[in-house]
């Protein structure tokens, strides 16, 4: 099964290996147990699929449940051999704050907050609001000049794409957002499964903003490029008066590990429900 895994990697660049950078989510915690560690009680790891057509991870011979209690089941084979290898890669103790799709998983399954589609859609659009990249700063003037070669581009880039108005603003209140600007979003955002939206809503939660998120997703950005816009004033300080480097760095690869993961999510989310296997020759 796990011959499969060489393909999604191949397909997806380093996503999986991000998301098992010891990152900690602060996206639904509960869910997430993310200061949680137990002793592993399995052995091998395997899917099945089930009624309906979805899948189902074994753990031995035991189906893995959510924490809400229900049986935990995938709508595709491609994500849940992704969820299984997070499950397989785990040693002596199972370290549950890096199993990024796991939680998502039960995210989408138990649906915590109780909220459909639509409601999501709200949410995250709400970030517009506040997005990382059209909030600007009137000094010093190097990080002006920063913000406005590193972000303008992007912006320019999405609102070509979708065309709409977004803009940028250094008022505290932000930019305002055109009415049509939201509704050519909200529509795109239609087109998406509960299970993806799940995902992208994580994403924007990680990167502060639905720009870099619409960036990355698309593929105009990469993983590290969009983490790296998401803190760009960070860097800019840590450049003008230096860092403890441990700890930038640890923030660093846990943000681009739960933003792999999400951006790994929505696309798994979406995909067809079997993986295409390569006949093996002697």
């Amino acid at each position: 099964m796990f011959r499969n895994l060489v393909r999604l990697q191949s397909r997806f660049g380093n996503a999986l290996s991000l998301c098992k950078v010891c990152p900690r989510s602060q996206f639904s915690l509960k869910y997430s147990t993310a200061t949680v560690e137990r002793k592993k009680f399995y052995q091998d790891v395997s899917i099945s699929q089930g009624e309906g057509g979805l899948y189902e991870i074994n753990l031995d011979r035991r189906k893995l449940k959510t924490p809400g209690g229900k049986l935990f089941t995938v709508p595709n084979e491609a994500l849940a051999i992704a969820v299984a290898t997070e499950w397989d890669a785990q040693r002596d103790t199972l370290k549950f704050y890096t199993m990024h799709l796991t939680t998502l998983c039960n995210t989408a399954l138990d649906n915590p907050t109780q909220r459909d589609k639509d409601q999501m859609i709200n949410a995250a659009l709400k970030f517009l609001e506040t997005d990382t990249v059209c909030y600007r700063v009137d000094e010093p003037y190097g990080l002006v000049e920063l913000q406005k070669n590193e972000w303008d581009p992007v912006l320019r880039w999405i609102e070509n794409r979708y065309n709409v108005t977004i803009g940028s603003s250094s008022s505290i209140l932000g930019p305002e957002i055109p009415e049509a600007t939201k509704d050519t979003f909200r529509q795109h955002l239609k087109s998406y499964n509960f299970w993806s939206m799940t995902g992208l809503e994580y994403v924007i939660t990680q990167l502060k903003s639905v720009v870099l998120s619409f960036g990355m997703i698309d593929r105009h950005l990469s993983v590290e490029q969009a983490v790296l816009l998401s803190r760009l004033e960070e860097e800019y300080q840590i450049q003008r008066w230096g860092n403890v480097e441990w700890a930038h760095d640890y923030d660093m690869y846990e943000l681009r590990a739960r933003t792999a993961a999400g951006a790994l999510f929505i696309q798994l989310s979406s995909e067809s429900s079997t993986v295409k296997r390569k006949l093996m020759q002697d």
